[in-house]
């Protein structure tokens, strides 16, 4: 028996001996889709184990990342820095070797793939942000040879299926991204059985209709047939998808049927599996020559290029190129600096804009200050007003623009833009609040991996009026705020917009910037340094404390409007501006109740879903918006929903004179 098969037979009964010991895993992969890793890792994949994080290595992507055993018997038997004690934590509290693929917890693992197709679209992305930066480097010095990598995607059927892949091939295909290559392991079978009543989809034209090099691979166990048809891709000028017919839980007592997808195998199952593959070694233990050949076949083709690559970098670091050092420091520290002080910029008080233009203008005061901000729109430019000017579109033929169009594809542009920022860039995506609904699972991928994108979304409420309640959002903000480690603002105004930008320069977080279409005034007393606080009081009482209006939005304007208004009935009212709930609930118990002080009587006003608030008012003095709205003028829609200023206004002097 030859030593490649040794070693994928071996990777084989890692995989297995993790699934047995966690009981739990998908056996099936690891059976079928062995050789495909194997060939890819030791003959392709421009890595080097010693430096997981080598700046310049290629990038593999999981997208079946269900996967996850099979991937991590092979970082393993590459020599990453795994143990052998680490493969038997698979699965466990605190393990480094998670259920599926996690982003910065695993040496080797690129992207955290969650739900299938989305590793699709991660590497669309991070095979756009290689060109991107390539070309920013070619632009300073033309023989530069410190970035030149591939970026490799295995992924299945049930990846094919998902609309978002579809989405993200196409747009790859209308980008040229020829250092992308997706690995399909095709074994007609999902978790409930044949795709054949689901999934009849002829992949070769389908995929060459979108631009596309294809090619179909006769023996999916062949690793020189697999290694030619890697090489081929490599060749091609195209984007790639590779075709590998294969036979899930091969060898199994249920190969090719559902139950071995997703499901832990027998004793018996595994006893028999391993006679086949000749593995007489116990649980967890190879063969010491088989560790040898594979870390010496990466090392022999591999250690030349990784070491011109690093004399290459070490000559940069000491020319004092400054802006190939920039690069360098996005590229190894994830570090982009945004020198993006609010302070510097003092707005008249007669400014009165709609906040989306705002909003752009503020946009592009940060992308000047740094070639390593840069995103798109799906399509709604000219309607959120979210681009960047002075640059043109990023395409083949300028790969280095900086407005991203990503056609209407709201679910692949964010997952494409989670693939851009493994890379150390800031990128920026917008399209109108109620269609974050189609990017919500990509969104909280973003979160996950604490990845700087920053999510713009306008058309922020029933005031849109005439396009009707299918394009009026009711539930999207509490929805937003429902993700973990995500900061959702919502500002009111021009200074409460600079403070939320200048959030965004100085962390490295997954914020959603929620603006709204209508203009707005400049509002005295707002203030860009507290919106990091998350609430701030905008309006002070005048003399004892009657009670407090929570706002958010264009209604902190309404609501300042309101306490003026209530000096008519002896009231002195507080208005507190709640631009981000989730940074407001991180300050000490100390600031939350000198902003909001207990026992005093609360509202709050915000044209959303009431759900997200009660931690702030009781439900009976929260005034939001919990039903669908109509399609007609915004002042009649307002009027019809009892959300028309002069109707808020007696609802919160009803409950601000309360005695309950």
């Amino acid at each position: 028996m030859n030593n490649d098969i040794n070693a994928i037979n071996e990777i084989k009964a890692l995989g297995l001996d993790m699934i047995k010991k966690a009981n739990s895993g998908h056996p099936g992969i690891v059976l079928s889709a062995a050789p495909i890793i194997y060939t890819l890792y030791s003959r392709h994949l421009n890595i080097h184990p010693d430096n997981p994080n080598w700046f310049n290595r290629d990038r593999f992507v999981l997208s079946a990342g269900h996967g996850s055993a099979l991937l991590y018997a092979t970082l393993f038997m590459c020599g990453y820095p795994i143990t052998r004690e680490d493969l038997q934590t698979f699965r466990s509290i605190d393990s480094i070797l998670p259920g599926h693929p996690e982003y910065g917890l695993t040496p080797g693992v690129d992207m955290s793939t969650g739900a299938l197709g989305q590793g699709i679209a991660n590497a669309v992305g991070i095979a756009l942000a290689e060109r991107y930066i390539r070309n920013l480097i070619l632009e300073e010095d033309e023989h530069q040879k410190l970035i030149d990598f591939r970026t490799y995607v295995l992924c299945g059927d049930g990846d094919l299926m998902e609309g978002i892949s579809y989405e993200a091939c196409s747009f790859a295909g209308a980008q040229k991204l020829d250092k992308l290559i997706l690995l399909y392991d095709c074994n007609k079978m999902t978790n409930d059985g044949s795709i054949s009543n689901v999934f009849n989809d002829d992949c070769v034209k389908r995929f060459e209709s979108i631009g596309f090099y294809v090619e179909v691979v006769k023996d999916s166990t062949n690793v020189k047939m697999i290694d030619k048809s890697i090489s081929n891709a490599k060749k091609s000028k195209k984007p790639s998808l590779l075709i590998f017919n294969t036979i899930l839980g091969k060898d199994s007592m249920n190969e090719n049927k559902n139950v071995v997808h997703g499901k832990p195998l027998s004793d018996d199952d595994i006893f028999s599996i391993k006679r086949k593959l000749n593995i007489t070694m116990a649980p967890f233990e190879v063969r010491k020559d088989t560790l040898i050949y594979i870390r010496k076949l990466i090392e022999s083709r591999v250690n030349k290029k990784y070491q011109e690559n690093i004399d290459c970098f070490n000559k940069y670091k000491v020319s004092g190129n400054e802006k190939i050092l920039a690069i360098l420091n996005v590229l190894i520290n994830k570090d982009v600096n945004i020198p993006f002080d609010s302070a510097n910029y003092k707005v008249n008080d007669t400014y009165n804009e709609e906040m989306r233009e705002t909003n752009h203008k503020i946009l592009n005061i940060v992308a000047n200050k740094s070639n390593f901000f840069l995103g798109g729109n799906v399509d709604l430019a000219s309607s959120t007003k979210a681009y960047i000017e002075n640059t043109v579109s990023n395409n083949a033929l300028n790969p280095k623009g900086r407005n991203i169009d990503f056609g209407i594809r709201e679910s692949a542009a964010s997952a494409i833009l989670n693939g851009m920022a493994t890379l150390g860039l800031k990128t920026f995506c917008s399209t109108m609040l109620t269609f974050s609904d189609y990017m919500k699972p990509a969104m909280r991928m973003s979160a996950l991996m604490n990845l700087p994108i920053t999510y713009i979304f306008t058309h922020d409420s029933i005031s849109i009026g005439e396009d009707g309640p299918t394009h009026q959002p009711v539930e999207q903000l509490t929805t937003l705020r429902a993700i973990p480690n995500m900061i959702t603002f919502r500002p009111c105004d021009i200074n409460e917009i600079m403070g939320c930008w200048e959030f965004i320069c100085q962390n490295k977080k997954t914020v959603s910037l929620v603006i709204s279409k209508s203009p707005v005034p400049k509002i005295f007393n707002s203030n860009a340094k507290l919106v990091s606080k998350g609430a701030y009081i905008i309006k002070k009482e005048e003399t004892r404390l009657d009670g407090i209006i929570i706002a958010t939005g264009t209604e902190v304007l309404q609501a300042v409007t309101m306490s003026e208004e209530f000096k008519k009935e002896n009231l002195s009212i507080r208005v507190v501006s709640m631009p981000s709930q989730e940074l407001f609930l991180k300050e000490s118990k100390e600031y939350q109740e000198q902003i909001l002080p207990k026992n005093i009587k609360r509202v709050v006003l915000e044209p959303g879903s009431i759900l997200s608030w009660g931690l702030f008012a009781p439900e009976k003095n929260i005034f939001g918006i919990n039903d669908f709205g109509y399609s007609g003028h915004p002042n009649e829609v307002l009027e019809k929903m009892g959300y028309d200023y002069e109707t808020l206004k007696l609802k919160i002097l009803k409950a601000l004179l309360s005695e309950e």
